[in-house]
């Protein structure tokens, strides 16, 4: 997450949602698992899972982007708002006994969130007799990499730092600026969302 939060943090997009974003990518990720997990092959059910996340995430931190671009809004404000709406849909989900919940287990005489870790979970690399490492783990030092080289040797991360410096002497070189904010914020929000997957 912290990763995926420096790309709107160079551009001095003051994305504070990280956690609303997490959740959002988290409910796409478990709902993926819950109804493609039975009946997908396991390798294609994570796949599925991290795309959904990255999308509901990423569309959940354009909303900030494009009410920023289109009103000036104060993006600091407004995630951390949406943070708390995130929150109010998980416990929702999590307090909410009903046929479409499929969240929950259903034998439960209380709302408790059902598990699909045997429908879907990421692999492990063993390391000796007692400890694994799980391949998030490398996929995660992997991303830090690419988007250090995204950053830093690309035309889209340069854009971004120009942004970031100044909007006006971005619009001054013929960048478009409202395109970068919107694109920019939704690739961080979408890595927040494989973050949760």
């Amino acid at each position: 997450t912290s990763v995926a939060l420096s790309l709107a943090f160079k551009m001095r997009f003051w994305n504070i949602g990280g956690e609303g974003q997490f959740i959002m990518g988290a409910i796409a990720a478990a709902a993926v698992a819950f109804l493609l997990g039975p009946v997908l092959p396991e390798a294609l059910t994570l796949i599925i899972m991290c795309a959904a996340a990255m999308l509901a995430a990423g569309l959940y931190g354009l909303i900030v982007a494009a009410l920023k671009v289109k009103f000036g809004t104060s993006e600091t404000l407004l995630t951390l708002m949406l943070n708390y709406v995130a929150l109010y849909v998980l416990i929702f989900i999590g307090e909410t006994k009903a046929d479409w919940n499929f969240f929950l287990q259903e034998q439960s005489n209380r709302p408790v969130f059902e598990s699909f870790a045997d429908l879907a979970s990421f692999p492990s690399i063993p390391l000796g007799g007692k400890f694994e490492l799980n391949i998030t783990v490398i996929l995660t030092v992997l991303i830090g990499i690419l988007l250090f080289v995204y950053l830093r040797y690309t035309k889209h991360g340069y854009e971004i730092a120009v942004v970031g410096d100044s909007a006006g002497s971005a619009r001054y070189a013929g960048m478009k600026v409202n395109t970068i904010v919107l694109r920019t914020v939704f690739l961080s929000a979408a890595l927040i969302g494989l973050a949760a997957a």
